[in-house]
């Protein structure tokens, strides 16, 4: 998909020869306020630019839209102020997910203008570093559009330019830098995500590893079948083995050099397509299980931001990728699979099946020894239930890991929320057969699936498991820098804590 370009710039925004300007608005006692930055295109309306917003019945309400014409008072033909909320007290500031909801705002609703350029990253007041990196991360997310399946499309947002006070200040180049990185590998996620089945089985998906990751100068080595024979991945291979498609494990790599800080395997979900295999899920049920491998794109699109920042922090990925179909050769509720390391589980129904390539990934990961093991699945109906679509679960073996994952969230703008993993409950995954069973009592399911997956942690590693399965695909209206369909969690969180370490 085509990527929004963006630049940084010191000229005033009045100036500036785009189809659209961004600025920011708040409230203050009731009446709606102009945020900093945006002095000059207020000067160039003659004062009046308050006026006309207030006309429109602009408020200030954070992520409200304003548009305006600008009847050749500024260079571009159309203004928007999108609303910031109350503004801040003395001293205080605007958040920058505020900044970054807000243009991601505008961004959405500007089908038509190619070009825009804003000042919010001034919005309060100073080239504060996290305000530039969030405004371009904003803008690009909010810009963004998945057009592949369509025969034409409106015109949206092509470039964006961000005013600041400086564009050579290290600093803020740095920030800049660093949100264009992030920003990309989320808009790379969502291609992904967003794409039919049809045209990303489980090769592909490993194939797009390959292409994305190689491209930044990691290694990557994709298992087949018969790899994933010999090396014991019989989780992976009994999940694909339903499909005509064959399942795949790619494994990425990224080596630091410089003495690295700590060693970490992630580990990314990658059921292309879930049927519920035997267990068919219902029509309703299926229709956005595309998405399924929406853990697995997080992890290799972070693997990109990795390459391109290169923290001090040595990082492998497993991508564990497979299509659930039912068919007549696919896994039956009674069967046991044996999984990498030798423990073998009942499948009690084959819908609990990402559990089960996670397993084998798991303990791949666990053989070498690493400090951490972090893993991104869509993993539970459960989830949704308990956090809804927008807030995540972190459950963690290590209260400091889990804590250091979930404030990691709070500074990328992402919803990460501490979740238990209750011993009582690992009593319900008891197998009459087999080492475990792969359901459990279905009350508390995201934290009897995240039992299941602790099972496979060796001891003396600290393992987190993120359960992004809402939060990793909107089925409702978009919001801020979030379109419907695929929206790139948890791969904020994951680069902010990743880099955290290597510092």
């Amino acid at each position: 998909m085509a990527r929004i370009s963006s630049t940084l710039t010191k000229n005033p925004l009045s100036t500036a020869k785009v189809d659209a300007l961004v600025v920011g608005v708040g409230s203050s006692a009731g009446k709606l306020v102009l945020a900093p930055g945006a002095d000059d295109v207020d000067k160039a309306f003659k004062k009046r630019l308050l006026g006309a917003l207030t006309a429109l019945g602009a408020t200030g309400k954070a992520g409200e839209v304003t548009k305006v014409a600008t009847l050749g008072a500024t260079a571009a033909p159309t203004l928007v102020a999108v609303g910031l909320g109350e503004r801040p007290a003395k001293g205080d500031r605007w958040s920058a997910e505020t900044l970054r909801r807000a243009i991601g705002a505008a961004a959405r609703q500007l089908d038509g203008s190619r070009r825009i350029a804003t000042s919010l990253a001034l919005a309060n007041g100073d080239d504060s570093a996290a305000d530039v990196s969030a405004v371009v991360e904003g803008a690009v997310l909010g810009g963004y559009r998945f057009g592949r399946y369509r025969s034409t499309t409106k015109p949206s947002v092509e470039s964006v330019a961000v005013v600041v006070g400086n564009p050579r200040d290290k600093a803020v180049k740095a920030a800049y830098d660093r949100g264009r990185v992030v920003a990309d590998a989320v808009v790379l996620c969502r291609d992904l995500v967003n794409t039919a089945p049809a045209d990303l089985y489980p090769a592909l998906l490993a194939q797009a590893a390959v292409d994305a990751c190689t491209a930044v100068g990691l290694k990557v080595e994709v298992l087949d079948e018969k790899a994933l024979r010999k090396g014991g991945f019989g989780g992976v291979l009994g999940v694909g083995q339903g499909s005509t498609h064959p399942p795949r494990v790619a494994r990425i790599t990224y080596s630091s050099g410089r003495g690295a800080k700590a060693r970490v395997h992630l580990v990314g979900k990658g059921i292309t397509f879930d049927s519920g295999g035997l267990a068919l899920k219902p029509a309703q049920s299926m229709e956005w299980m595309k998405s399924d491998m929406g853990g697995a794109a997080a992890v290799l699109s972070t693997m990109t931001a990795i390459g391109a920042l290169q923290p001090d922090v040595d990082i492998v990925a497993w991508i564990a990728c497979a299509e659930n179909m039912p068919s007549g050769t696919a896994i039956r509720p009674s069967d046991v699979l044996t999984i990498k390391g030798g423990k073998t589980v009942e499948v009690l129904n084959p819908d609990a099946e990402g559990r089960l390539v996670m397993a084998d990934c798991i303990a791949a990961a666990g053989e070498e020894k690493p400090d951490y093991i972090v893993d991104v699945a869509t993993l539970t109906g459960a989830q949704l239930v308990a956090l809804g679509s927008r807030v995540y679960g972190v459950m963690a073996n290590d209260d400091e890991l889990r804590d250091s994952i979930v404030a990691a969230a709070g500074v990328a703008g992402e919803q990460g929320w501490p979740m238990p993993l209750p011993a009582e409950l690992r009593k319900s995954l008891e197998s009459d057969v087999a080492d475990i069973a792969n359901i459990g009592d279905r009350n508390g399911g995201m934290l009897t699936a995240g039992l299941f997956l602790q099972e496979f942690v060796p001891d003396g590693v600290k393992w987190a498991h993120l359960d992004v399965a809402g939060p990793a695909f909107n089925n409702g209206e978009p919001h801020g820098y979030t379109p419907k369909g695929g929206t790139g969690v948890p791969i904020r969180t994951l680069v902010e804590w990743l880099t955290s370490l290597g510092e």
